[in-house]
């Protein structure tokens, strides 16, 4: 990185300012003009807020009151990540009010150190554990989020944070990293950067949005209500021979009266199979099956683009993309097909309407290859698939442990109800709409495509500012 700078030397007096650190990392520092930068301290109208720990014994299944927890600040999304590890429910006498309202930066300095998010909204009913700290600005917020995001806040963090611990504390020393300003039309540039950091959170929300929309389709026309008729009973000896499977899980009231919903529905339900899809796991990366390949972030002319299943996000978007050099042919994704995570994080899934870039995902990653290339079925029935993981049916059918896999033997398990065509068309368009004209026609997959055009233009002006410093 060019704004590094790696000393040859350290004196006494720095080792001894530095906490009597003796570890080199601690002496990297990055290039900055301390006559056009400021501290987070300087920027801040008030003192960091932080937050409180409730401990374990306070959570509980279900509640209105709500524990944020540093897993919910992720590098890919300026908004909190909504998920079952990161929001816990907890009892409410053990709630303490932090006045969390639309608009406040939430920094985490913890685990996870220096992410940052803003809240899009009013929380009444969450508190943040004591990983995290609220940051009270006025002037320079949406500025100071977009330099928190890029990876020059967080080199400086990192060399002020000791290295080695297995969860690694930044206490408050995020308070003296500096934010550049810009040296020449610094309003008109501070303007520009806020703006578009608006705009990607606009974008963020509305994703958000019709993500919701698509499960509350779903809950509609499967009629939830229906489940007054369910009447569980224990798995038969029969039951067991079928699947082979002994885990208490897959027989529980819980999976059993979801998966029910979805076999009595009225118009029926099938397997992916049903649906025309060939199921295969995708290209194995390793040195004995394709030869050496080089690996890079950066997009390279001839390279494979890789989507593996780890970057992949709960609104069936590709987060982040890698590039792989290699002088083999490999099996590429084809309009309509769907890469799914079968390991780990698994139910997360994305389709692909045009991949033209010879994309590729790895060998953790299921591969549902649309014999007919129906892109507006498959939007349809990937979204399907990630009601089902967010429901958490996908966990009941899955196995093993460190978040388990859903190998191919067991997709049979794994059903997808055959709505009426005007309903389908909906959900579909709510993913993946190619005929949308303006943001609140868009898809999903559109919306995304905005995002990350946003954030290039948006980085492109952060890098105009840093390049000014030196």
């Amino acid at each position: 990185m060019q704004y590094v700078s790696t000393p040859k030397t350290v004196r006494i007096s720095d080792i001894l300012a530095n906490r009597a650190s003796f570890s080199p990392h601690n002496y990297n520092r990055v290039i900055v003009d301390e006559n056009s930068s400021r501290t987070i301290r300087e920027l801040l109208s008030g003192d960091p807020v932080k937050g409180e720990e409730v401990g374990s014994s306070a959570y509980i299944p279900q509640s209105h009151k709500y524990f944020l927890r540093t897993k919910a600040l992720q590098p890919d999304s300026l908004l909190i990540d909504f998920t079952k590890d990161s929001i816990i429910p907890i009892l409410p006498s053990k709630f303490i009010d932090q006045n969390l309202t639309e608009g406040d930066i939430i920094i985490s300095k913890d685990s996870n150190i220096g992410e940052v998010i803003i809240l899009d909204k009013d929380y009444p009913d969450f508190m943040l554990s004591n990983g995290l700290y609220k940051l009270p600005i006025t002037d320079y917020k949406y500025y100071l989020l977009a330099f928190t995001k890029h990876p020059f806040f967080k080199t400086q963090l990192n060399f002020l944070v000791s290295k080695g611990a297995t969860i690694r504390h930044a206490k408050t020393l995020f308070l003296d990293c500096k934010i550049p300003l810009p040296k020449k039309n610094t309003e008109e540039t501070v303007e520009q950067i806020e703006n578009l950091v608006r705009e990607i959170i606009v974008y963020e929300k509305s994703i958000r949005i019709r993500e919701d929309a698509i499960s509350d389709l779903i809950d509609a026309e499967l009629d939830l209500t229906r489940i007054k008729g369910y009447k569980y009973s224990l798995p038969s000896v029969r039951d067991i021979g079928r699947t082979f499977r002994i885990d208490a899980g897959f027989y529980c009231e819980d999976y059993k009266s979801k998966q029910w919903l979805i076999n009595t529905y009225k118009h029926g339900s099938g397997t992916l199979k049903d649906w025309k899809y060939d199921i295969g796991r995708g290209q194995n990366l390793q040195v004995s099956a394709i030869g050496k390949s080089i690996y890079t972030n950066a997009k390279k002319d001839g390279f494979y683009t890789l989507a593996r299943p780890t970057n992949l996000s709960d609104f069936g978007t590709v987060t982040r993309y890698e590039y792989l050099g290699n002088q083999n042919t490999l099996n590429t994704i084809q309009a309509g097909d769907i890469i799914f995570s079968a390991e780990g994080s698994i139910g997360k899934c994305v389709m692909f309407v045009d991949p033209g870039e010879r994309v590729i995902t790895n060998i953790h990653g299921i591969v549902l290859n649309k014999q007919d290339h129906d892109i507006e079925e498959s939007s349809y029935v990937c979204s399907f698939l990630r009601y089902l993981r967010k429901i958490g049916l996908l966990d009941y059918v899955s196995v093993g442990g460190q978040g388990g896999s859903l190998a191919m033997k067991y997709f049979p398990e794994v059903e997808v109800p055959f709505f009426p065509q005007d309903r389908k068309l909906k959900i579909s368009k709510l993913y993946h709409n190619p005929t949308a004209s303006n943001r609140n026609e868009m898809g999903i997959l559109e919306l995304d495509n905005r995002v990350k055009a946003t954030k290039a233009r948006l980085n492109s002006l952060i890098e105009g500012v840093l390049s000014e410093q030196y």
